[in-house]
């Protein structure tokens, strides 16, 4: 099974390494923006008990980059499913499919790493404070592989482009604004809060918030992380193998 996981890894390694400089790059237009425009721009203006705002919202960015970065790294699955019909050269080889689904998983928390290791250059050039563990990279990986499911069951279930975008505007856009990246949650009215705890981007600002902040990390948070990880992949290879069974 690892031989099989790494070669469905070691494939898309190959097409990433070739195009790693452009990856590189185009990572890191966005991050520059959010810095410049709420941590210096919007930044100056906002007082934080804790700290600047700077500081308050990198381990938002770095959680709001990390779902982003491995959702759309497993969108090709669905091109190569729908329109280049090369999902079947998976299909027909002796690979299983939790090895296809975790090799993919594995290439898309990858690249998710290599976007948050550039918001954390360029958050230390800008001056704000960046309290690496290895806590931090774990809630890091956690968090990707979460998006990567979604990503993965959603390119198993939809037929066309406007129904993965419509994925990316009823469910990422909304998390992005409202689970905590950019402000605390706690403003808002308890029954908002209650139906933005329950998401997992939330809990993954929170932790690594509060491990930047020195504080200690929310182990029910973790907890959540994992039951949404645990219960992702379930349903991810059981998409799978309904794909496989028609």
């Amino acid at each position: 099974m690892l031989r099989d996981v790494g070669t469905v890894f070691w494939r898309d390694w190959i097409v990433l390494k070739k195009r790693l400089i452009k990856f590189i790059i185009s990572r890191m237009v966005a991050p520059f923006l959010y810095l410049t425009a709420f941590g210096l721009g919007l930044g100056r203006s906002v007082q934080m008990a804790s700290g600047s705002y700077l500081d308050f919202i990198v381990p938002g960015i770095i959680a709001l980059n990390s779902m982003n970065i491995s959702f759309h790294s497993v969108m090709p699955i669905h091109a190569e499913r729908i329109y280049h019909k090369s999902l079947e050269e998976y299909l027909l080889s002796p690979i299983s499919t939790e090895s296809f689904l975790i090799g993919k998983i594995l290439s898309a928390v990858l690249r998710s790493l290599i976007s948050s290791a550039i918001i954390i250059l360029l958050a230390a050039i800008f001056g704000a404070k960046i309290s690496l563990s290895i806590i931090f990279l774990a809630v890091i990986i956690l968090n990707s592989i979460i998006f990567a499911e979604i990503g993965f069951y959603a390119a198993m279930r939809l037929d066309t482009y406007e129904e993965m975008a419509q994925v990316n505007t009823y469910i990422l856009l909304p998390m992005s604004f409202m689970c905590g990246t950019f402000f605390s949650t706690s403003a808002l009215p308890e029954i908002a809060r209650f139906f933005i705890n329950c998401l997992p981007l939330t809990h993954t600002s929170l932790i690594l918030r509060s491990l930047n902040e020195g504080n200690e990390f929310f182990a029910t948070s973790i907890l959540i992380l994992i039951i949404y990880v645990a219960g992702g992949f379930l349903i991810c290879r059981r998409a799978f193998q309904n794909l496989l069974e028609e």
